[in-house]
């Protein structure tokens, strides 16, 4: 798909149909499989121990993000599916914290009247289960399995949701999902060391000793669909674009830009790259690990670090 299509998808022009399709491809390896050992903590402080809820009851996580159009569309009718479901299935809001505030997600709460928990992720939900589109829905059954992975309020969700309310656990114990080995955030002064990225040339870099570099954390989308919802930060974003292009010019310092995959594929980065003819190098953070490692939950963001590999500075415009 081209970037424009993908643009007109996501300011609501085009079908929905890439979205699913997205999400199923998320879900493909999901399926079946265990539901992650998390524990989430909403913004009213209520915990909850997914883990703790498999053999006892099902649980449906929508996550979703306040910027999000077709997620405000949505918003009512997952009200609904609360009211209905609510004292059968762990319901869980989920926002993917991505360029919000708590007090962005407050206000969408109190808009919409949301009653079930509204949680605000850091990044490793979204690492565990895979998320590439907003919304995704994610709705395991009693017995701790992931049963449905979708982008649509639609009966496909609503056919899962009745299933997993009705069936009652297998009993016995439950193999929960591997856990990954959860990523460092390094800081400011910290020294960088096991990440690397590859370029879409094809270039690993790894960010170690040796020249200054620049990385620019981005989404390709930000300046055209942030635009209406988010305008200041789709402003900072053409900015730091065009500011870094041309601090790039100084090959004192190397400068990457590293996008996050949330909408985005590596044929749609480089789409991107080619119409507004980039000469940084970009690279698709395929898992979210780098963001998620640098700690990085808000675009546009320019990390910096020394010839020793160290972090200097941390720009959120």
């Amino acid at each position: 798909m081209k970037w424009a299509a993908v643009l007109m998808l996501l300011c609501g022009l085009a079908s929905a149909d890439d979205g699913t399709q997205r999400a199923q491809r998320a879900g493909k390896t999901l399926i079946g499989q265990a539901g992650p050992a998390a524990t989430l903590t909403s913004i009213d402080g209520q915990r909850i121990d997914l883990a703790s809820l498999y053999g006892k009851q099902p649980v449906y996580l929508k996550f979703w993000a306040t910027w999000c159009k077709p997620c405000n569309e949505q918003a009512p009718e997952f009200e609904k599916l609360y009211q209905q479901y609510g004292k059968r299935i762990a319901v869980v809001a989920v926002n993917t914290g991505y360029s919000e505030t708590e007090a962005d997600v407050r206000a969408f709460q109190a808009k919409y009247k949301l009653h079930m928990p509204v949680v605000i992720d850091d990044g490793s939900l979204a690492g565990k289960l895979n998320l590439r589109v907003t919304p995704q829905h994610v709705v395991i059954d009693a017995n701790g399995r992931i049963v449905h992975v979708g982008h649509l309020d639609d009966q496909p969700l609503r056919d899962a949701l009745e299933r997993v309310a009705t069936t009652k656990p297998a009993g016995g114990a439950l193999p929960l999902a591997p856990q990954g080995a959860v990523a460092a955030q390094f800081k400011v002064g910290d020294r960088v060391t096991g990440i690397s990225v590859t370029t879409l040339a094809g270039k690993k870099v790894s960010f170690g000793a040796g020249k200054p570099r620049a990385l620019v954390f981005f989404s390709p989308w930000c300046e055209s669909y942030l635009r209406d919802t988010r305008p200041a930060v789709a402003t900072a974003c053409e900015r730091v674009r065009i500011e870094s292009e041309t601090l790039a010019k100084d090959r004192s310092t190397e400068w990457l830009a590293i996008s996050s995959p949330l909408w985005t594929s590596r044929a749609e980065l480089a789409d991107y790259a080619k119409e507004q003819r980039t000469t940084i190098p970009l690279a698709l953070d395929e898992n979210g690990d780098i963001f998620r490692a640098f700690g990085v939950h808000n675009i546009p963001t320019v990390v910096k670090l020394d010839a020793q590999g160290r972090i200097s500075n941390v720009t959120t415009p």
